[in-house]
């Protein structure tokens, strides 16, 4: 083909593991495919990539801005830009207008990366959603906690992984919050397990989804504890939260969506109805081992149909495989990062269920790299017949698993 009939598409990628086979969706020959990409994500560049350049964060809009001018030197203009993780989103929406690409603008991004934002677009639909306001000072926090009471849940807007978010006990913790970075938001503390909904959105409707729910929270990750995942098994609760998932995602007006939805859900003690009220909801594929298990387990590529979403093309209605329930587990970094591995304890073969481990080997770095949820102390896929037996196979290779590091110098 010609190279002036080609189409050059720009990749924003920052994995090192697996995640995404950007070859089974994209077409090398057919099409010019650049990539912007960390150090840490050089490696899983496609070698049939027309051109690579390498940033330290591809979040750092001025850096990426600066790459892709000279892809585009190289390749022409770029008709594509895609960006698949969530801290990714917003610079390829800013590019995309300064490229005048097609594809997700930045006030559409925004309405899946503004926590103030989403909520507001979900709660203008009548939807329960947890009172919030946007505070930039430690007096508008007691302001909130006074009028809704405490605990009070202070966040970034735009953030991922927990990074930033705070549960203050009471006025006095106000203090300690910094509002000068980034804008903020205050939020009602909801005291009920909060689960996630992840699948396909398609011509109105909840095409494949699985309802899962977080064993530990992400607050407790960031602070040291393990975080797991198991689908839930329960008619009630699935039908319900389906039902949720689908009023909330109706509200963003977006077809099709490929989505990450967090919500509380609890039981009225009264009638014994599953109720559910939104958190928050991106318009990406779910982090940590998600899209591994629906490859694995279920049987369909998220990362390939939200990959077709940002190209433009046509999403299938997904066709799941098998009735087995799915969960996931993350050990914290057994130290600052980066760290180099001294000791790790494999648990392959040692807890039913468990079906693949990602581990570092004593001697290899555990880098500070901005995939948060990819670079961790160890990283465990369990399948079974039921919750409970998940949920169990989590708790005991949480409990077993043993990994130490001592911190290194600033490595990649």
């Amino acid at each position: 083909m010609s190279t002036l009939a080609q189409r050059h598409v720009v990749v924003l990628h920052r994995w090192r593991a697996g995640y995404v086979d950007y070859t089974t969706v994209l077409d090398h020959g057919a099409d010019r495919v650049s990539y912007v990409t960390t150090e840490v994500g050089r490696d899983r560049v496609p070698a049939a990539a027309a051109g690579v350049e390498v940033v330290d964060a591809t979040d750092d809009l001025v850096a990426v801005r600066r790459a892709v001018a000279a892809l585009a030197e190289r390749f022409g203009p770029p008709r594509r830009i895609v960006a698949l993780k969530e801290d990714d989103l917003l610079t390829a929406a800013l590019l995309r207008a300064e490229w005048d690409c097609e594809g997700v603008r930045p006030e559409q991004a925004l309405r899946f990366l503004d926590k103030l934002v989403m909520a507001e677009v979900v709660a203008d639909r009548g939807l329960a959603v947890p009172a919030l306001a946007a505070v930039d000072s430690a007096e508008e926090v007691r302001s909130f906690g006074g009028k809704y009471g405490w605990p009070v849940i202070v966040k970034p807007r735009i953030g991922s992984s927990s990074d930033g978010v705070v549960r203050l006990e009471g006025p006095e913790d106000a203090d300690g919050v910094d509002f000068s970075a980034r804008p903020m938001l205050a939020q009602v503390y909801d005291p009920r397990p909060i689960h996630h909904v992840d699948g396909v959105f398609l011509d109105g409707r909840l095409a494949a989804f699985r309802t899962s729910r977080y064993v530990n929270t992400c607050l407790d990750f960031r602070t040291g504890a393990y975080l797991g995942s198991v689908e839930e098994d329960d008619p009630a609760v699935v039908a319900a939260v389906g039902a949720a998932a689908e009023r909330f995602l109706a509200a963003f007006d977006t077809d099709p969506l490929v989505f990450h939805l967090e919500l509380f859900v609890g039981t009225d003690p009264a009638t014994g109805a599953v109720e559910c009220a939104f958190l928050e909801v991106g318009a990406r594929v779910g982090g940590s081992e998600i899209p591994f298990l629906w490859r694995e387990v279920h049987g369909y590529d998220l990362m390939a149909a939200a990959l077709r979403v940002q190209l433009g093309e046509p999403v299938q209605p997904p066709v799941l495989t098998g009735r087995e329930v799915a969960g996931w587990l993350l050990a914290p970094s057994p130290a600052s990062r980066p760290c180099r591995i001294t000791e790790v304890t494999p648990l392959a073969g040692s807890v039913p269920g468990l079906y693949a481990e990602a581990l570092l080997e004593p001697g290899e770095v555990l880098p500070l790299a901005d995939a948060y949820y990819e670079h961790v102390g160890g990283r465990f896929r369990f399948r079974g017949a039921t919750s409970r037996t998940v949920e169990d196979a989590i708790r005991t290779a949480a409990a077993d698993f043993r990994v130490s590091a001592e911190p290194v110098g600033d490595v990649a």
